[in-house]
């Protein structure tokens, strides 16, 4: 028998006919996947990929240019987090993956991207360790258009705390260290080498008079705790300058400088809400300040204004009754804004401590405010002009602690050409932080904190 040869596409031991109407059925096939698989120039193109890498958890952000439908889930062993993303372009995912992810990213190894079958990508994130994944979808707002966010949490959250560990612990500091000695009334001059003595007064018939002296200030019987709370970040960058600069790099410089400083002073200690470039819900913020028992918290701003004129340091307080005028009204909208540009989570909002906040009387809670925002507004003025010589008040929503006097200060305006220049000197930045330390200091020594627990 002659040998028989196949052409591609037939069958071995089939006659041609069937053959050739099997192969015209998976061209046909084919061609009708094509028309119905949203693929190529009809899927949606994935616009931007940001990675926000810190301690408390990472976020990831895909910007389209329409709202997504997703699925995901979690695998162990080794862990992933897998996102199956419909209608999406792949090769606009895989442009954007390139170099997202550092080396020491806490929480993430490794990101890719495959078509896992018709119309549908999946993302599959390789992880460092077992987290808590939040994943959900934010409309367009500000600058942004849809956005798919996914936050990777640990399943053991960080603890606020921790934070505070290069200070002695309270018991210590109330037992080895206390404050500088005033010595206003007895020092005087001597020439270099002379003999010291203690400085004495003529009394009746020329008998040295003891000369009064200040007592000692007590020791501190605990530390304070300052929260520092350095404006947005991560999403949402805040004002931007004329020059390009970013509101949340200019407050977490300035942050991290006044913590610094703080923590270098006898009997204080600072935290920061956020100390890399991520973002922090408002309400996040306050309860952080709230779980470490801070005796304060101040907000760090730097804010723009609708007129580039505008110019000089402002410090508010929360306003129940409405803005103390048009400006600080128009600032407080602005900042209460960030929770939509920087994205929550609304489904995992703890809606009962939002409405605690914003209903509990705060009489004396406000008005230890307004005396520690007098007296940083007075520091202030030592190193810049003054927007406005008052504090002001409106309705932050970031001073919303039912039981920690709060600020917010906004250390000059980002939108004002020669102060962003300013804002960006680092001498100045360390004038700004001295500035606001020496304002907090003398409310703490007009205001001492009641007594706690010795541990705070």
């Amino acid at each position: 028998m002659p040998e028989t040869t196949h052409r591609p596409g037939e069958l071995t031991g089939l006659p041609t006919r069937f053959a050739k109407r099997r192969a015209l059925l998976k061209y046909a096939g084919a061609t009708f996947a094509l028309l119905v698989t949203p693929i190529g120039a009809s899927a949606t193109m994935l616009l931007a990929l940001r990675v926000w890498p810190s301690n408390e958890y990472t976020r990831i952000t895909f910007e389209t240019q329409a709202k997504l439908s997703f699925k995901h889930m979690t695998l162990r062993d080794p862990d992933r987090l897998v996102v199956d993303m419909e209608g999406v372009d792949l090769q606009s995912v895989l442009t954007n993956l390139f170099g997202k992810v550092l080396a020491d990213d806490p929480y993430i190894s490794l990101i890719r991207a495959g078509q896992n079958r018709p119309g549908v990508v999946r993302v599959v994130v390789e992880l460092k360790t077992e987290i808590n994944p939040q994943v959900f979808t934010i409309d367009p707002v500000g600058e942004y258009g849809n956005r798919l966010v996914i936050d990777l949490y640990p399943k053991v959250a960080p603890d606020p705390l921790l934070a505070l560990i290069q200070k002695p612990t309270p018991e210590d500091a109330a037992m080895g260290e206390s404050a500088p000695e005033d010595t206003t009334a007895t020092t005087s001059v001597t020439e270099p080498g002379a003999p010291t003595q203690p400085p004495v007064a003529q009394g009746d018939g020329g008998q040295p008079k003891p000369t009064p002296v200040k007592p000692k200030r007590p020791a501190a019987s605990r530390l304070y705790t300052v929260a520092l709370d350095p404006g947005h970040g991560g999403e949402d960058p805040g004002a931007v300058g004329r020059r390009g600069s970013y509101e949340k790099n200019v407050t977490l410089s300035i942050g991290r400088r006044l913590k610094r400083m703080i923590d270098e002073a006898p009997g204080m200690r600072a935290m920061l809400t956020r100390d890399a470039d991520y973002f922090v819900p408002l309400a996040q913020r306050v309860v952080k300040a709230r779980r470490v028992q801070a005796d304060l918290f101040v907000s760090i701003h730097a804010d723009a204004f609708v007129r580039p004129e505008a110019r000089g340091s402002s410090v508010f307080v929360l306003s129940e009754k409405g803005a103390s005028s048009t400006a600080a009204g128009w600032l407080a909208k602005h900042e209460n804004e960030a929770d939509l540009i920087g994205g929550v989570n609304l489904a995992k909002q703890d809606t009962h401590l939002a409405r605690t906040l914003l209903d509990l009387s705060q009489a004396a809670t406000m008005n230890d405010s307004l005396k520690l925002g007098r007296a940083v507004l007075t520091a202030l003025g030592d190193i810049n002009t003054l927007h406005k010589g008052s504090v002001e008040q409106a309705g932050f929503a970031v001073l919303k602690a039912p039981d920690i006097p709060s600020i917010l200060v906004e250390t000059a305006f980002i939108s004002n050409p020669e102060e962003e220049v300013r804002l960006n000197d680092e001498s100045y930045q360390e004038k700004m932080a001295a500035a606001i330390l020496r304002g907090i200091q003398r409310y703490f020594e007009a205001n001492p904190p009641m007594q706690r627990s010795p541990v705070a």
